[in-house]
């Protein structure tokens, strides 16, 4: 069906339209406190408003969007320096209780499925200039299996409530090349492949703490944000 400027529309669905707009807004792209124009996104995309809302509804989830009345979607603002905090203090609770867990758990340890994920990752990123999608995909996954292999749907679906990696990656990407997230996420791969609680939990640790300080640098000493991605084509 031709949009309105004459052009054929794609075959996008309301997963691809998501996963478009969720890389705009983590990229700044779309930038934060910005009004989304539905009709532009949806003429830009050559499909119906109907992905695009069922899109936009998905990402309100993901508080990425909020509802601002008479105003219709805008963009969530980055965290700040003291809820960036509050977040890692939050994982340092939930995460390391985690990693103890099935560290423990000899028969649903979840560490072959570590390995192949960072396996994954690591060739996934070979020859991209850019890895930012790639390492916040990764590490949704890779703390995700983590989480879900305790078999406690209570605490897997609290912890992907709060959207972590998400807002966390909005602030810029803190680890270019991949190679320290690599580095981490093998240490406690082998902890949990060990069965070592302890060395599982320091690891964890270890981890979070220098994740918090690599995101922090996002902020000057006033706890202002002087850190950017840097600008991604728009595309309406």
């Amino acid at each position: 069906m031709p949009t309105a400027d004459g052009a054929h529309s794609r075959r996008l669905s309301s997963d691809d339209v998501y996963h478009q707009l969720r890389t705009l807004i983590l990229e700044n792209a779309i930038a934060p406190g910005e009004r989304v124009n539905i009709d532009a996104l949806a003429r830009q995309l050559g499909v119906s408003q109907t992905p695009i809302r069922e899109a936009v509804r998905r990402l309100e989830g993901d508080h990425l969007l909020h509802k601002v009345p008479g105003k219709g979607y805008q963009t969530t603002p980055l965290l700040d320096l003291d809820s960036l905090r509050q977040l890692f203090e939050f994982r340092l609770v939930v995460d390391l209780w985690a990693v103890r867990a099935v560290a423990v758990n000899r028969l649903g340890n979840p560490s072959g499925w570590l390995h192949e994920e960072i396996e994954r990752f690591t060739r996934a990123i070979v020859g991209v200039p850019d890895i930012r999608q790639h390492l916040l995909e990764h590490d949704t996954r890779f703390h995700g299996l983590i989480l879900g292999a305790l078999g406690n749907d209570v605490v897997k679906n609290a912890y992907d409530q709060t959207h972590c990696h998400f807002h966390a990656f909005r602030l810029y990407s803190p680890d270019t090349n991949g190679a320290l997230t690599i580095e981490e996420h093998a240490r406690l791969a082998h902890a949990i492949e060990a069965c070592d609680p302890d060395e599982a939990e320091t690891a964890m640790r270890e981890h979070l703490t220098k994740a918090f300080y690599r995101f922090a640098r996002a902020f000057d000493d006033t706890g202002n944000i002087q850190l950017r991605f840097p600008q991604s084509p728009r595309i309406f």
